[in-house]
């Protein structure tokens, strides 16, 4: 008889505020962090704690759209983990955790994605494209790639 031996994975959303870190086991939600923090201050704090706490196989982060400075960070965190500590890093796009609603990029810009195309639009009026952590993450698309995803050039 085979033991089974849970599966737990971190999901990260760290392209808004708050940031927000989901643990799963066997894919279904057991654990979530909100902070208000920058990514900076706590990403690396939490992910140490989660990681002294789980025996982790896989951390998945929104690659974008999105803040570039906090993708960028994530990235560099996880891969470093990645290569350090063996636990895989994967991608996401933001789109598949907040409904597909537009995503904040500068002044009265967002990110709104059309069919499979990822393009800029001018919104006058601000939109709440609150993010959640999924109850499950089942059939959470992930992204073949895992490096950022950057839609405009950053300024």
């Amino acid at each position: 008889m085979q033991n089974h031996l849970p599966k737990y994975e971190l999901l990260v959303i760290s392209i808004s505020s708050p940031l927000l870190i989901g643990l799963y086991r066997d894919k279904a939600l057991i654990e979530s962090t909100s902070s208000e923090k920058k990514t900076s201050e706590i990403l690396l704090p939490l992910l140490n704690s989660y990681m002294e706490r789980y025996d982790l196989s896989d951390i998945i982060y929104t690659r974008g759209p999105g803040s570039y400075m906090a993708i960028k960070l994530t990235y560099i965190m996880l891969k470093t983990i990645e290569i350090t500590r063996g636990i895989n890093c994967l991608g996401c796009s933001a789109f598949a955790l907040n409904n597909g609603a537009p995503i904040k990029a500068m002044g009265n810009l967002y990110f709104t994605k059309e069919k499979e195309t990822i393009i800029t639009k001018k919104i006058d009026q601000p939109v709440d494209a609150a993010f959640a952590l999924p109850q499950s993450i089942q059939d959470l698309p992930l992204d073949e790639e895992s490096t950022p995803e950057y839609i405009i050039p950053a300024v």
